[in-house]
């Protein structure tokens, strides 16, 4: 029954890079869709279904909560079908908090010219916090 729910999650990644597809965009939809049925049996579809629902946002152009509903749908699905149906709280968590804050950014745009030079340092120092358990006594891990 748990496996189902990764199809759901699938489904409705496609049907949410759907709006505002062209032909091509609709074929490569129509492909990913195909991919996430056969998810069903061969778990590494999963991937190839995610990647052309990727390329279906990119050529239709939908509009940013689309994409974001598509993003969140996308790590549900992975995360549920590589997992054999059981989705860790943490896992969630950053896949919603993620998509709340692309959504966010949508909604209140900024235009502060100097936040592109911001996001290395940004970049790095979430590199650093994830790091940080396993460097704590000073040696490498193992």
């Amino acid at each position: 029954m748990t496996a189902w729910w990764a199809l759901w999650f699938g489904i409705v990644m496609v049907a949410a890079a759907t709006p505002g597809a062209d032909t091509a965009a609709l074929a490569v939809a129509a492909a990913a869709l195909i991919a996430v049925l056969a998810s069903v049996w061969w778990r590494a579809a999963a991937t190839i279904a995610v990647l052309l629902a990727t390329a279906t946002v990119l050529l239709g152009e939908p509009a940013p909560m689309y994409t974001a509903l598509a993003g969140l749908s996308a790590a549900g699905y992975l995360v549920l079908r590589h997992n054999d149906g059981r989705a860790p709280a943490p896992a969630l968590l950053a896949a919603v908090g993620f998509a709340a804050a692309a959504a966010l950014v949508v909604v209140i745009p900024l235009h502060v010219p100097w936040l592109p030079l911001a996001a290395p340092l940004a970049a790095f120092g979430a590199v650093v916090l994830a790091l940080s358990p396993l460097l704590r006594d000073g040696s490498p891990p193992g």
